[in-house]
């Protein structure tokens, strides 16, 4: 070894120490968490915002890998000058600094333990756009997305397109080199960067395109020298294959290779400087695209079949196996076992499905099926089951834990099929499943895979499976990291793959650019060992249990239900895109207010390092008031996150042995109140009292917000109607025959919406069926309301009752039907899972059906009338995650009630939108889809809203009358006989 060598190594080994014992230059507690004289620093330096308080920096400990790092500070900077005088301060300081854009990265390398560079808040500009060259110019925090719809206008698109696609920023991927589905046809975001502007951590502004005439002078002179004197070994130390991401692109500055800075730093991982613009090559869009799916007897017959259908010139060659495909999505699906989703384009749609039935016939030879699809939203359906996959793979068939770490490998297409093979077996050797799928084309595979991170001994084996994996990537021709970047989940094993000289080259590049060793450190160049920082390591060793919920898919464990979130951040979808999830982060656009930022603080919270107050924590509290408990995570998170449940448990103990809000004991009794004023007879009494200057009075008292109007309360309840009706028939000696159902008679229905009621009773009825109040109707509940309070000792307490009540409905199989759909929701999920050990729960889950389902199941033969007009107006946010709305939709479709209803949040949901302090928030969910729906439909357009909260959302907010289904085909069946 050289002297040079010599010391180099040392230097090596002495900045390896530095990062086992602490940030860079951190030596003394200078850069300790939450330093106030650094946070005080850099707001006199930064016009953006600087946050050291313990909330902000919990936020950002993690990404989506398995790896976790507690920042000093986060620091949102305005512009390019924001930038260089934060590096300036951390420079002077010796803290290290991690850019961060979505925060999606799967590796690791967007956390850290010094400064975090938050681009998303305000450098996410589009600055231009010119059609004519095709290119844009960007600031690193423009969300992916942004750019394609900018972009679509011109008939452009952005090549590379990552299932993130709806939150990731341009600068994470020009971190990660990230490629996505359409790579096949439009390369890697390396192919796509033209030109960066750059900033170093020491302070030198760098323009990078090929040939470096922008470059610095020491850094270029230094970086041609590094070249000239390795030429052999970087013309022939790279593999050729289409996804090779891993380590730094030095091959990108031969001179056979235009000397081509900006590719060269695509992929660096924010450890070689940050980026504040960048321009990039836009790609014309097909003027139609045709979906075709294919289906193989197995993954590796798909990975083997992917490789023939690169001459046809696709858009995409995706492949998946069934264990990743949801049962509801695979009657969608051809036959198989696996499948290739392989899309084509054409100038219009002619060309476009002409070429997809060539492709087809030409798989015809391997592919036991296939299925086109041509209309956009059936395209849009097919591409989310592949989208998701990525967090639905964190959960294995049976319910247990799987986490990336090796995400993204990938290979030579033609060796693919061999590849999942020896794979497949590597898995079996180490007693390990996982669930494979990805870029079939490209030769890349995303896979999660069930290690134990929790304990020693799974992270050994961690470890021993990760060493040999590699060598087998590298046996196979290919990279460690095929997508995501190595961060610090590979970046240890790349001489395995590269060998130990091509990598000493990679620190020397690193220290060219940042000779302190203050960007990202630990990342690609002297990394940590991959098994260090493991996000697990800082919660509970065991299980949370001492708490309200079961939490039946976690084993009864709290900490687990929080662990379910990996941060692929599908809750950071923007307003107006498909689903529910995450009403208040759609709101206000702060992380903290999304499903990913409240497990966060969850997940701190159990950690007890950043945030440690535990139950009691202030931050946490904060954070999930503006929780709508929507449910919509429930549903729409991949992986089933339920901050629902979370915020129930979480209020549960929060307020253990504490006076409450007054919204929890005006709003979370609710059905107490109202019972008693039902059975004092005062409802007209205190109608009229609520259109007084009283009202703001009461209002104060309750916590109420004070622009909010007190419902009027009905002249007498659903069921002392329903009674008096009953009596009559009995008088005359009637009887309704056929199937007999249980109406369960919730506190809106009975209380608020008597009509809701009065109404459902004469559908069924016409449908042939036999409708009755459940024994002691006065006295059952749900306990909804005391549940989204959080008061959990109080629900059980009223569900205990509740059942007792209706253990001969239960005993004799009676359906019980819901009205209401968050009480049908509650019944259905918070019944069971807060009694997990009362069998009567769950025969009551079991028994629960909507108004819709009854109608399907138990009068199937029933016709509704026609109506013949157009809908609007929203499916329940209950409805939507927890039940499901197909029978609803089949119902309207008989009755021909035409149109879509929007998904969403009305943004009332319950008492929320209620609560002082909470009216802004639920004004714009409410105008995010529901209210601009109404407001454009046509007039004569009956306005639909199973809900009470949506119907009174539409009352208050627009003047806008809404009502249920049952109401609508009720008024229908006027006349008719009975």
């Amino acid at each position: 070894m050289s002297d040079s060598a010599e010391q180099r190594a040392e230097q090596r080994t002495e900045r390896r120490r530095e990062q086992r014992t602490g940030p860079v230059g951190a030596t003394g507690g200078a850069a300790r968490a939450g330093d106030p004289a650094l946070v005080e620093a850099l707001r006199a330096a930064v016009r953006g915002e600087v946050a050291g308080d313990r909330a902000s920096r919990a936020l950002v400990t993690m990404d989506a890998s398995n790896y976790r790092r507690v920042p000093s500070a986060v620091v949102a900077p305005r512009d390019a000058d924001d930038v260089a005088a934060a590096l300036a301060v951390c420079r002077e300081r010796g803290v290290p600094v991690v850019p961060r854009g979505g925060g999606t990265s799967i590796a690791g390398q967007a956390t850290g333990t010094g400064v975090v560079l938050d681009f998303t808040r305000h450098m996410d500009a589009i600055e231009s756009i010119d059609p004519a060259t095709r290119t844009a110019v960007v600031r690193p925090g423009v969300i992916l997305d942004d750019l394609r719809r900018a972009a679509g206008a011109h008939g452009l698109t952005f090549g590379p397109d990552p299932s993130t696609h709806s939150r990731c920023t341009l600068g994470g991927m020009i971190g990660n080199n990230s490629c996505g589905s359409h790579s096949v046809a439009w390369g890697t975001t390396a192919d796509n960067v033209l030109a960066l502007d750059v900033l170093t951590h020491g302070g030198e502004r760098a323009r990078l395109a090929p040939g470096g005439d922008g470059v610095p002078e020491r850094l270029r002179a230094g970086a041609r020298a590094l070249v000239r004197e390795e030429l052999a070994r970087l013309r022939t130390g790279f593999p050729d294959l289409p996804r090779r991401i891993s380590g730094y692109a030095l091959d990108a500055l031969l001179p056979e290779n235009g000397e081509d800075w900006a590719r060269a730093f695509t992929g660096s991982e924010g450890t070689l400087g940050v980026v504040t613009s960048a321009t990039v090559r836009l790609v014309e869009r097909p003027g139609a695209r045709v979906l075709a799916v294919l289906g193989y007897p197995d993954e590796s017959a798909a990975a083997e079949a992917a490789v023939t259908l690169l001459p046809h010139h696709p858009l995409t060659v995706e492949g998946m196996a069934a264990d990743l495909v949801p049962g509801t999505e695979r009657a969608s699906l051809p036959r198989g076992e696996a499948w290739l989703f392989v899309e084509v384009g054409g100038a219009d749609a002619a060309e476009a499905r002409a070429a997809a039935e060539r492709l087809c016939r030409a798989a015809a030879d391997t592919a036991a099926d296939h299925l086109l699809v041509t209309d956009p939203a059936g395209r849009r359906a097919l591409w989310r089951v592949r989208e998701d996959a990525s967090g639905t793979a964190t959960r294995m068939p049976d319910g247990s834990e799987a986490w990336p770490g090796w995400e993204d490998c990938a290979v030579p297409p033609a060796r693919l099929g061999a590849y999942l093979r020896d794979f497949r077996a590597l898995l079996a050797e180490h007693g390990l499943r996982g669930l494979p799928y990805g870029h079939f084309g490209d030769g890349c595979i995303h896979v999660r895979i069930d290690f134990d991170l929790v304990h020693d001994e799974g992270v050994a084996r961690f470890r021993r499976f990760s060493t040999d994996l590699a060598d087998l990537v590298a046996a196979h021709g290919g990279s460690l990291s095929g997508e995501h970047g190595d961060g610090q989940a590979r970046a240890e094993l790349l001489p395995r793959m590269y060998g130990p000289e091509m990598v000493e080259l990679f620190a020397r590049f690193k220290d060219l650019w940042d000779p302190a060793g203050g960007l990202n450190p630990g990342m690609l160049a002297r990394p940590h060992r991959l098994d260090e920082n493991l996000r697990f390591a800082s919660l509970p060793r065991r299980p949370v249990t001492d708490v309200a919920f079961g939490y039946p898919d976690d084993g009864g464990d709290f900490s687990a239900a929080v662990r379910r979130c990996v941060g692929v951040a599908k809750c950071r979808n923007p307003s107006g895109s498909p689903g529910v999830m995450c009403p208040s982060y759609r709101a206000t656009g702060e992380e903290e207010h999304s499903t990913r930022g409240r497990a966060r603080l969850l997940h701190e919270m159990l950690a007890g390092e950043v945030v440690t107050d535990g139950w009691r924590s202030k931050e946490v509290h904060r954070a999930l008031d503006l929780c709508l408990s929507c449910k919509g995570c429930r549903r729409d998170c991949p992986v089933g996150v339920d901050m629902a449940t979370y915020k129930a448990e979480f209020l549960h103990h929060h307020y253990a042995g504490r006076l409450r809000p007054p919204a929890h004991y005006s709003m979370g009794w609710l059905p107490l109140w109202l019972r008693a004023v039902s059975a004092g007879r005062v409802a007209p009494l205190l109608d009229l009292l609520a259109r007084t200057p009283l009202a703001a009075l009461g209002k104060r008292l309750g916590g109420i917000a004070p622009e909010r109007e007190i419902p009027s309360l009905p002249r007498a309840p659903f069921l002392r109607l329903w009674r008096r009706e009953l009596r009559r028939r009995r008088a005359e000696g009637g009887r309704r025959g056929g199937r007999r159902v249980v109406l369960w008679p919730d506190t809106f229905t009975n209380h608020l919406s008597p009509e809701a009621g009065t109404a459902a009773v004469r559908v069924l009825e016409a449908a042939g069926l036999e409708v009755v109040p459940p024994p002691g109707a006065d006295r059952v509940c749900c306990g909804l309301t005391w549940i989204s309070t959080g008061q959990l000792d109080g629900a059980r307490r009223v569900l205990r009752h509740t059942l007792e009540r209706l253990e001969p409905v239960l005993d004799a199989g009676v359906p019980v039907v819901v009205l209401e759909p968050p009480c049908a929701a509650a019944l259905r999920t918070d019944a069971p899972e807060l009694l997990p050990d009362d069998p009567r729960a769950k025969r009551l889950a079991e028994s629960v059906r909507t108004f819709a389902q009854a109608l399907e199941e138990y009068a199937p033969d029933w016709t509704p009338p026609r109506l013949d007009r157009p809908v609007a107006g929203q499916t329940h946010c209950h409805q939507h995650a927890v039940l499901g709305d197909a029978a609803e939709r089949r119902l309207m479709e008989k009755a021909g009630l035409t149109g879509e209803l929007s998904d969403g949040c009305c943004g009332l949901a319950g008492n929320f939108g209620f609560e002082k302090g909470h009216y802004e928030v639920s004004v714009a969910c409410a105008e995010e889809k529901l209210l601009p729906s109404v407001r454009a439909a046509a007039p004569g357009t009956e306005l639909l809203a199973d809900g009470y909260s949506c119907r009174t959302q539409l009352a208050q907010l627009g003047g806008y009358r809404a009502r249920h289904l049952a109401e609508v085909l009720a008024e229908a069946l006027e006349g008719a006989p009975g």
